[in-house]
């Protein structure tokens, strides 16, 4: 294949993914919505809530890993498309639970652990077959079409959810998934997930899982920007899991907002995502994407600790809309800007028969955190007043932020910037 017919199969990969992304993340986002729904109105506790978080992180901290290994090892196409099968597999199984018994705790916990598992191992080979689907030269609208695809079915998602809830069947959110993941898996069949792979190394020997792993985590040790990024992450979703666990729990349970209002409001902050990211798909890549991070997590912390206040100050029904939209649309737009320019330089930097490993334990790490989180604030979110949680909370990243992220990690970021920008010229 001659460089003409690769840059007209990128640019299909392009549209194909846009839209598959866009279809699988509005199934998604439709069902989850009307889960947390459900099980907040069955059982008004933020801690069942946030067990259903914890059955859905877990099962990717434990599984990333083994999905990075087999995705260096195995096909990722495949990888990919029995993942998505599994998923859609998975809630068929709760359909079907649900007209025969009805729907229950266990069985949507179940459920979620299953969804999670198989979405570990598509999500995880999907991210390192990025560089093979499109030229470097567009890495960052390539990584920016799949967070407007995201955007789009954030906006819609809650909105349809919010319509929806308690209008028709809860199994019609679980048809409306089944349905996007087939579609889904179609169009991502079509695709070529080799088609700017590069020549690997000869390995010696064919390596175990812990040898492989073991291998991968000494590659990332090789790379001290790269171990930042991992630590820093880890700490960050630490304290992130306050707004997972109490936002919705604190607008149903505490303001008395109605789910259509939720939906309106979870949307705006798949609006602020939308736009900052048509933002990155026309402009150049940023020149120090740790410092541009670093700025974009401190705001995230204020918005967090900003969340109070409607808690604080008696407002009118419309002003707590008002306010809690245009907190998560720049909450949605800080959280492109921290995202956009780390993941483009690792998608650059890092060499392609490590990436499938070193992706899997990023977000193993990334999530690491999110169980303990979880389990926290869905304990703390019924015995303690939310605004002392919010506020301490963004208090708490901002010092978080400013170690992880200080000045000696900033350097080294620069300066592995300029040797990925001298070995690219060379």
């Amino acid at each position: 294949m001659n460089e003409e017919q690769k840059f007209k199969k990128a640019t299909y990969h392009l549209k194909t993914f846009l839209i598959s992304k866009m279809v699988s993340a509005l199934g998604a986002n439709v069902y989850a919505f009307g889960m947390s729904m459900y099980i907040l109105s069955l059982t008004g506790s933020a801690f069942s809530f946030a067990a259903n978080l914890i059955f859905s992180i877990v099962p990717r901290i434990v599984f990333s890993p083994i999905a990075g290994v087999m995705g260096d090892r195995y096909s990722r196409k495949k990888l990919v498309i029995v993942g998505q099968l599994g998923e859609a597999a998975a809630i068929t199984g709760l359909l079907i639970y649900s007209i025969l018994f009805g729907l229950s705790l266990p069985a949507i916990y179940c459920t979620t652990v299953m969804y999670s598992v198989c979405s570990t191992f598509s999500s995880v080979a999907f991210s390192a077959s990025l560089g093979n689907l499109v030229d470097g030269g567009r890495m960052q609208k390539a990584m920016s079409f799949n967070q407007i695809s995201y955007s789009f079915s954030g906006i819609g998602g809650p909105i349809v959810g919010g319509l929806l809830f308690g209008f028709v069947s809860i199994q019609l959110f679980l048809i409306i998934n089944i349905a996007a993941l087939i579609i889904t898996t179609a169009l991502e069949a079509t695709m070529n997930f080799t088609l700017f792979k590069r020549e690997e190394s000869p390995r010696e020997k064919e390596e175990t899982m812990v040898g492989s792993l073991r291998e991968g985590w000494h590659y990332i040790r090789k790379k001290p920007v790269i171990k930042s990024i991992l630590f820093t992450g880890l700490w960050i979703n630490l304290f992130f899991t306050c707004l997972n666990v109490g936002g919705d729990y604190v607008l149903l349970e505490q303001l008395k907002v109605r789910p259509q209002h939720i939906g309106i409001v979870e949307a705006a902050g798949a609006i602020g995502m939308l736009l900052t990211s048509i933002y990155f798909a026309s402009r150049a890549n940023v020149k120090n994407p740790l410092l541009f991070s670093k700025c974009a997590i401190l705001g995230l912390s204020l918005l967090i600790a900003a969340f109070a206040l409607p808690l604080i100050f008696s407002l009118s029904y419309p002003i707590v809309i008002t306010f809690y939209a245009i907190a998560m649309l720049l909450f949605g737009s800080l959280g492109i800007l921290t995202n956009t320019p780390i993941l483009v330089m690792l998608q650059n930097s890092i060499d392609e028969e490590y990436r499938g490993r070193v992706f899997g334990i990023l977000e193993m790490m990334a999530m690491g955190m999110m169980p303990v989180g979880t389990i926290i604030y869905g304990l703390l979110f019924d015995l303690v007043p939310a605004a002392y949680l919010f506020i301490g909370s963004g208090i708490i990243l901002i010092g978080v932020t400013m170690i992880c992220l200080n000045s000696r990690v900033i350097k080294q970021g620069e300066l592995a910037l300029l040797n990925l920008k001298t070995d690219m010229t060379v």
